[in-house]
């Protein structure tokens, strides 16, 4: 291997760029190329398996009997050093005609032509990027050829797998009387959620309504929730998130179903532990019914940009395309939210009368918002206790793990796959992948 290294370089020194400079890129390729070559050959000799001895000649086959041992077969295998040829000992069983590769299971490989390691690598490429996009990098950073359905069926098996230990852990814990956990308290512990839309293919939105009336529906809505915590504030009283403490959790399923997700996540993350628990959103009626039962005490709280595009939307319907006018009401009648006297801004919405019957009940419904939020939306006294009044975190959980991945240009998926990416991203991006991987055989 040291003199093919040798003659190499000698060989791309020597074939410099016309101005006699070595071409540096040139050479690194080679030498990648050189080495996996030569860790392909390496790997490719510890995968020679040689004759069973003749205590090994027999295994327990699924039937209950012993499969004999027949003969050693080969086949390739897609390694991150590159094609390699694997000799394994083939078993049949006699009663029931199953045939069997101990080895191929040993090595997790078995009906798979892809090893753990490249198995990873799509997983990952196909965790942030589309999966064609995935295949280009696999070719360009690790000199591997992969098709693009390959990332995409390893990523979503992944992922899949990824969903269903997940639904395996949250039964478990509502089955099991887990013991309370014993570190340090958490000063605040903040739970939020929202849901938005991914994009589908028609199969799974049959005899569902779209937003607009008399349309079907072409997006299914993904449930998204995140749990941070927080210690401490800055110098003007503003909440500081506790860095790296944000972890999310979703999938496309019913109110129902997320319950049971979004609380063994705070579970997870501590929630006994917690001094205060904070629940922040908008003014989703599903997710208030969600949180009282869930997070009983919860200090439940409405994202207050969210509930001031409440009021903005009010200020274009009173003074459509008069945007001057639209400013000058806000000025007057944001500080009522702001200030968090809300029952003033109810009755004041309630005192309007305008002529139009359509716009006469927006103001009505939107009365009713802000009343029904009304305790939500104390701010000046959240803000007193250093709190979050927004839900930005979760804005942006929105846009980092959902709309960067499923929502492209020319996207459309199954429900089943989107929640096998959705599993995977958020396994990745609470860097929860390497546990996973170190721990998936043993479920």
């Amino acid at each position: 291997m040291a003199r093919e290294v040798g003659l190499l370089l000698q060989v791309v020194l020597q074939n410099g760029r016309k101005d006699d400079r070595p071409d540096l890129e040139a050479l690194e390729s080679a030498l990648r190329s050189a080495m996996l070559r030569a860790g392909a050959a390496a790997l490719g000799q510890l995968l020679q398996a040689e004759e069973p001895g003749p205590q090994q000649r027999r295994v327990p086959c699924v039937c209950g009997q012993h499969a004999h041992y027949r003969e050693l077969r080969t086949r390739q295998l897609l390694t991150i050093v590159g094609p390699v040829e694997l000799r394994r000992p083939y078993y049949l069983c006699p009663s029931c005609h199953q045939g069997q590769f101990p080895l191929d299971r040993q090595l997790d490989v078995e009906h798979r032509d892809l090893s753990p390691g490249v198995r990873r690598m799509l997983a990952l490429v196909g965790a942030h990027a589309p999966f064609d996009h995935g295949r280009q990098q696999m070719e360009v950073l690790a000199g591997l050829v992969v098709t693009t359905k390959a990332v995409e069926r390893t990523a979503e098996e992944i992922g899949a797998d990824i969903a269903a230990r997940e639904q395996r852990e949250i039964q478990r814990a509502r089955q099991l009387d887990l013991p309370m956990e014993t570190e340090d308290p958490i000063p605040i512990l903040y739970v939020e959620m929202d849901g938005t839309g991914v994009p589908v293919v028609d199969a799974e939105t049959l005899g569902r309504a779209g937003k607009v009336p008399g349309q079907p529906a072409h997006t299914r809505e993904a449930k998204l929730g995140c749990v941070f915590t927080q210690t401490t504030w800055d110098e003007e009283g503003y909440p500081i998130r506790d860095p790296d403490s944000t972890t999310y959790i979703g999938a496309i399923e019913t109110a129902e179903s997320f319950d049971k997700r979004i609380y063994h996540e705070a579970c997870r993350r501590g929630m006994n532990r917690a001094q205060k628990i904070v629940a922040i959103a908008d003014g989703a009626e599903w997710i208030w019914n969600l949180v009282d039962p869930a997070f009983p005490g919860a200090i439940q709280i409405v994202d207050l940009y969210h509930a001031r595009q409440h009021l903005w939307d009010l200020a274009r319907r009173l003074h459509p395309n008069d945007s001057s006018r639209q400013n000058q009401w806000m000025l007057r009648h944001q500080p009522k939210l702001d200030d968090g006297k809300i029952e003033n801004l109810v009755r004041f919405l309630r005192s309007l009368h305008p002529d139009s019957p359509e716009l006469t009940a927006a103001l009505q419904r939107e009365a009713a918002y802000f009343e029904r939020n009304a305790e939500r939306m104390r701010y000046p006294e959240f803000r007193r206790q250093h709190l979050f009044v927004g839900s930005g975190v979760m804005e942006a959980g929105c846009k980092t793990v959902i709309g960067a991945r499923l929502k492209q240009s020319g996207m459309f998926w199954t429900v089943r796959g989107a929640n096998a990416i959705i599993a995977l991203r958020t396994c990745c991006l609470n860097h929860q992948l390497e546990n996973y991987w170190e721990n998936r055989q043993a479920a």
